[in-house]
Order: structure tokens, then sequence, then C-alpha cells
């Protein structure tokens, strides 16, 4: 069902939280199923050098969310920007194929912040 790395991420989960005064904030939701993920990013020199999750939803919600910020933490805006839902889940050792959709949630909020960090620059 789930892979040894899904359970510890959903056991164990990492960068949880908010960041006060974040740079970038994503919030995504999927109305079929009630995930909800929200992405704060701290940005430094087009480096992320601190990222954190909220997420609502099931275990392989909150794994995905928790994978995600590892991957994208001390990468690039473009290297993060280069993650996709398929990176999430082969890192997770892969994801049962109805639970994929919390992949795509995971990216999408990792864009949604990033696209809201590069609002918050223009306006500047």
């Amino acid at each position: 069902m789930y892979s040894e790395k899904v359970m510890d991420h959903f056991m164990n989960p990492r960068n949880v939280g908010e960041i006060e005064n974040a740079d970038g904030v994503g919030e995504v939701g999927n109305a079929r199923c009630g995930d909800i993920m929200k992405v704060s990013l701290k940005i430094e020199n087009d480096i992320i050098v601190d990222v954190k999750f909220k997420t609502f939803g099931c275990g392989a919600a909150i794994a995905t969310s928790s994978m995600a910020t590892e991957l994208i933490k001390g990468k690039t805006i473009d290297e993060a920007l280069a993650i996709t839902n398929k990176t999430v889940a082969d890192a997770l050792d892969g994801l049962p194929p109805v639970k994929m959709h919390c992949s795509v949630l995971a990216e999408e909020a990792i864009k949604a912040a990033i696209e809201d960090y590069k609002k918050k620059q223009k306006e500047q």
C-alpha cells in the first residue's frame, strides 16, 4: 500500500508550520477529496532558505507536502519550479494511483508560493 518513506513523512513530517512574514505563500486545494495545502517560503538571493507547510488532508497529502518541502529547501527558485508531482512521488518511492493527486497538490502549492513571491517582488 504505502512505502516506508510515505509512512515516515506522514508520521514524522518535516518543516511543519508557517513562516511569519513569508516571502511567498501558496495555498491550493482539491475539492474532490478536501485536501488543502499551504506552503510558505523564505527566499534570499533567489535561494529558498526556509520552507514550511500546513496541510489538511490524508496521510498521503501530509507525506507529499513534507517531501516537497525537503526537495526545495536550499534550491534556487528555478530548481524548485522544476519539481513535478512525479519527482515528489518518486522521492517517496511511489504512491498508490488513487493518491497521486496529493503529489499534484504539492507541486501546485510550491508553484503558487513562488508565483506569490514573484508578484510581491514586482510590487516593490
